[in-house]
């Protein structure tokens, strides 16, 4: 029987850049679901802090050559794979010479938010569901990580909801404390319109501009939810936007893994 496909979608992952927990529970996730069940593959921002010597980056010319269109400017997406050490499982990494190449990832020298994180975190998740389209290779779960991923539930319920390569995925998003203080630039939802299909309305969630924002309409438009993290402030709005749809409260290390594989099991029956 063909294994079922599992994509980790991730702004971060051990051994390449680690910003927080997260990039700790894919690196183990992966792995180890890659060997329970489901075929695993990864997909993740190539930051300019990332090393591609070192790491064994190299483009995959068949998969570049997309340009992704964000408020009627294109910008080229380049393509580049790596095999995560110690795994059987490729790591691609979406790369961008204006959003990526920047030797910091998300603040300058001086600490200073970049005021295009908006614009990176759209061109990043449009071009997540563009590339998916073109492996030729139909996931039966997408999972994200952090909150520069928290519009591909959004754009997976709008623009790209009748697409059948994801006709049969289940859309998981993990919650995680909160990243950043400060908020987005005031385009941002304007920009994340990105097709006929995607409506203001639709993403009305995201209008504080905030981290919270972003966690409450990754929530909003996943149909399972994670809880990456132990503790939230904002724990309350958290469980009612959450609602009845299956969730996975935090885990502790010893007993993380085996959780994962029960919970993703469930989603696919």
């Amino acid at each position: 029987m063909e294994k079922k496909k599992l994509l980790y979608v991730t702004q971060e992952m051990d051994p390449y850049i680690v910003l927080s927990e997260a990039g700790n529970i894919v690196k183990r996730l992966a792995p180890y679901i890659n060997d329970n069940g489901l075929e695993v593959r990864v997909l993740m921002p190539r930051f300019g802090v990332i090393n591609e010597r070192r790491n064994r980056l190299h483009e995959v010319v068949r998969l570049s050559g997309i340009n992704i269109i964000i408020d009627n400017d294109d910008y080229p997406l380049i393509i580049k794979v790596a095999s995560l050490p110690g795994a059987r499982i490729q790591v691609y990494f979406l790369d961008n010479e204006e959003f990526f190449k920047r030797k910091q990832v998300f603040r300058d020298d001086d600490e200073k938010f970049f005021d295009d994180n908006a614009d990176r975190m759209v061109f990043f998740c449009k071009a997540t569901l563009e590339t998916v389209k073109k492996f030729g290779w139909h996931p039966n779960i997408i999972h994200c990580h952090g909150w520069m991923t928290s519009l591909i539930p959004v754009y997976m319920k709008t623009q790209f909801a009748k697409d059948p390569v994801f006709a049969n995925t289940k859309m998981v998003y993990s919650i995680y404390e909160k990243a950043f203080d400060e908020k987005l630039n005031k385009n941002f939802l304007k920009t994340a319109l990105i097709g006929d299909d995607v409506k203001e309305k639709h993403l009305a969630v995201f209008k504080d501009l905030t981290n919270d924002a972003l966690t409450l309409g990754g929530i909003q438009y996943a149909d399972a939810v994670v809880q990456g993290s132990e503790n939230f402030k904002n724990i309350d709005a958290i469980k009612k936007a959450i609602g009845k749809k299956p969730f996975l409260a935090h885990q502790e290390q010893d007993n993380l893994l085996q959780k994962y594989v029960d919970f993703y099991q469930s989603l696919l029956q």
